[in-house]
């Protein structure tokens, strides 16, 4: 059943802010009027703008926007903490993309945000044992975003995937909190075996563009992977590794790479 509660609204300023910025949207550009009422201003509730627009992204010939609008809707109500973590993702979009002036452009425009939200219907349908439709929304996401991270992963709040194409996240991975990765990251395995095979990221690292992350490894809390990087063993929290293979070239040089984006190698001062 869909969340309804009108006073869940009044004490939400994330959904505040986005349902003004709506307005403003819609008398800068009111050729916008139609797409933003109907996935923003029609509803009461963030959770319920969430639901519709996944499951217009997602809908296809082979599964209606009307059931998995109702998969959505189940999963807000009986799990508050999905819809939770979806407004943590969206502060960390807004705070951390300089191309994100406004809160409603992740939940309208940014296929990184709404992958990951998807990731998170699929991944609570598979851990409530409906792993046939946890596969379905793989798929969808896959061929929708080029976003490929399989449901039964571990992902944690305030996640930021910036540009989101060509994401691979496998299965045992495990992600912390405050993390972001930006395109053509790789969380995989390094062979055929059918065990625990995938990296687990600390809370507030930063991974790089074209990044391979491979194996079972542990990648240290607030740690950094330069760009284009290759890491097969485990890196220590707040240092910087780069290369091919990847190796340990200094700190991390803030105490949130994460939040800061800073991708650049500094000498360690």
């Amino acid at each position: 059943m869909a969340i309804t509660n009108p006073s869940v609204a009044k004490v939400d300023p994330v959904w505040d802010r986005i349902r003004n910025e709506a307005r403003d949207a819609i008398a800068a550009e009111p050729l916008m009027g139609g797409l933003i009422h109907q996935g923003i201003l029609h509803h009461q509730t963030f959770e319920c703008a969430l639901a519709y627009r996944l499951s217009m992204k997602l809908a296809s010939d082979e599964m209606s926007e009307q059931i998995l609008r109702e998969i959505a809707d189940t999963a807000y109500a009986e799990h508050p903490d999905v819809a939770a973590a979806a407004r943590a993702d969206l502060v960390a979009v807004f705070e951390r993309d300089p191309a994100c002036h406004r809160m409603m452009q992740p939940l309208l425009y940014f296929k990184g945000f709404q992958a990951v939200q998807a990731y998170r219907l699929g991944h609570w349908l598979w851990m409530v044992g409906r792993k046939d439709l946890a596969y379905f929304i793989q798929m969808r996401v896959s061929e929708v975003f080029g976003v490929d991270i399989h449901p039964a992963a571990r992902i944690g709040r305030g996640i930021m995937i910036d540009h989101a194409h060509s994401i691979v996240i496998g299965e045992t991975a495990v992600v912390g909190d405050n993390v972001s990765m930006l395109h053509s990251v790789t969380l995989g395995g390094t062979g055929k075996e059918d065990d625990d095979r995938h990296p687990k990221i600390g809370d507030g690292v930063l991974i790089g563009a074209g990044a391979k992350v491979l194996g079972n490894i542990k990648i240290g809390h607030c740690s950094r992977i330069a760009a284009g990087s290759v890491v097969l063993q485990e890196v220590p929290p707040c240092t910087t590794v780069a290369g091919v293979p990847a190796r340990i070239v200094g700190t991390a040089g803030c105490d949130q790479p994460s939040v800061l984006m800073d991708q650049i190698l500094h000498e360690d001062r």
